[in-house]
């Protein structure tokens, strides 16, 4: 496979960077929203005390008191990136806990009210699949005529075995049904997975990928697994419980996680980073930039690329129709 010209990157994979360019013709930066949602994992709705990897605190700036409004906050922010990299255009990231788990006219209002300041281009929204009603989805469709829209699904592994151990509170089932609702209405989807999950092997974490490649799915979040102070599964990791991965282990996957992918597919993320305050591991995952730099010196090795193994694995029976 020769690497994609609609790219017009250097790198060896689609990168989100490079799409917002080619999108709007300049550099696009994400906004950060706190709008004080909660999450059905939490709040009894389906269970209490979320992820086992879920920190309870939410953001920084909740923790810091009473949250000002999605107008300042928006505001905030664009004074930072305006300042620090002379930013022109700015995405909305609803991103803080489960952000379509309310009442239809709030979500409307908070929404509405981010798109209505100066110089938001877009609009994204993290969720989880069983939060994500019809009309809420018709409602994000409205917004396309306009805006880029993003929709962020949380499905971490396509294995039952796997959420229901990380008491993700759905199955993959969940998961498939909404994207396939959202599928078609112009929202651009992105799924959110782990690696490095306990009890999953190597071959686990490629049938996740393997379910998200042949999905109707425009980009995709890979996380690096953290033990942080306060989780359930900081505690399994001080415990000694649980083994996390290695950085070789880790680099070696998303290497090979992008291979399947598809070359239009945009990577939004390629590993995790923040908590520096209750961080407990893997000590190798605080320097995002070498992790991403190993990422692309393993490629280049390789003289690999993202989608390398796309048509091979739609030809073959390795794919899955994703019937589920």
């Amino acid at each position: 496979m020769s690497k994609p010209e609609f790219w017009n990157n250097s790198k060896r994979y689609y990168d989100f960077k490079s799409y917002l360019v080619n999108r709007f013709g300049c550099r696009v930066y994400k906004l950060q929203i706190d709008a004080g949602f909660t999450c059905p994992n939490r709040d009894g709705t389906i269970a209490r005390g979320g992820c086992i990897y879920c920190n309870t605190g939410f953001s920084m700036l909740r923790q810091q008191g009473p949250l000002p409004s999605v107008t300042e906050q928006i505001s905030n922010g664009k004074k930072l990136y305006t300042r620090m990299r002379n930013a022109k255009k700015f995405i909305a990231y609803f991103q803080t806990a489960t952000n379509t788990y309310a009442p239809y006219e709030r979500l409307k209002s908070l929404y509405d009210e981010a798109l209505s300041q100066d110089d938001i281009a877009g609009l994204a929204i993290g969720t989880r699949p069983d939060c994500v009603p019809d009309d809420v989805i018709n409602l994000l469709e409205k917004y396309t005529k306009d805006y880029d829209v993003w929709l962020e699904y949380g499905l971490q592994s396509i294995h039952d075995k796997t959420l229901k151990f990380i008491n993700r509170g759905h199955d993959a089932r969940t998961f498939v049904d909404a994207v396939k609702r959202t599928a078609g209405k112009k929202i651009n989807i992105c799924a959110h997975i782990i690696v490095g999950l306990p009890g999953e092997t190597h071959d686990d974490i490629l049938e996740t990928a393997k379910a998200v490649a042949s999905l109707p799915i425009n980009g995709i979040k890979i996380h690096l697994l953290l033990a942080l102070e306060g989780t359930v599964l900081g505690d399994l990791y001080q415990q000694g419980k649980i083994r996390m991965i290695t950085k070789e282990e880790y680099v070696n996957t998303v290497c090979d996680i992008l291979e399947i992918l598809p070359p239009e597919m945009i990577i939004q993320r390629l590993t995790s980073d923040g908590y520096r305050d209750i961080y407990l591991a893997p000590e190798w995952g605080k320097n995002k930039m070498d992790v991403l730099n190993s990422i692309d010196k393993e490629l280049e090795r390789r003289d690999s690329y993202q989608g390398a193994k796309f048509d091979s694995l739609v030809k073959s029976s390795a794919m899955p129709l994703c019937a589920l």
